[in-house]
């Protein structure tokens, strides 16, 4: 059974940083490219960052570039989001999900999800 668990989600003020984690199980995670995305309250879930099975390909999503890094650490089977620099429109449920082929942005295209976890950045 396919688990992905995310924590370090918390409440942070504006220019503040979080770290969130990914904890996969019950699949070969170096077969997997991860992605992170966020549903903020009355929106649709978005796109924030993504990294390939290798973790040599990191897309971004244009609002996030610049602050936000995503990494992998296959050893432990985890996939962090480094979040830098946030601001009150970050305030989201955060997510992680796997593709087994490619990281992509289109949330369609992922096999598996967590469950999430909330980031709120108070001004």
């Amino acid at each position: 059974q396919v688990q992905l668990v995310e924590s370090g989600g918390g409440s942070v003020q504006a220019g503040g940083s979080l770290r969130l984690s990914c904890a996969a199980s019950g699949l070969t995670f170096s077969n997997y490219a991860m992605g992170w995305f966020r549903q903020a309250p009355g929106k649709e879930r978005e796109f924030v960052a993504a990294i390939s099975r290798g973790g040599s390909r990191t897309p971004y999503a244009d609002s996030v570039k610049g602050r936000f890094t995503i990494s992998r650490d296959t050893a432990k089977n985890t996939v962090y989001l480094e979040m830098n620099s946030l601001k009150p429109e970050d305030t989201a449920v955060y997510y992680c999900a796997a593709n087994r082929f490619v990281e992509t942005r289109s949330e369609g295209e992922y096999d598996y999800w967590g469950q999430g976890t909330q980031v709120t950045v108070s001004s």
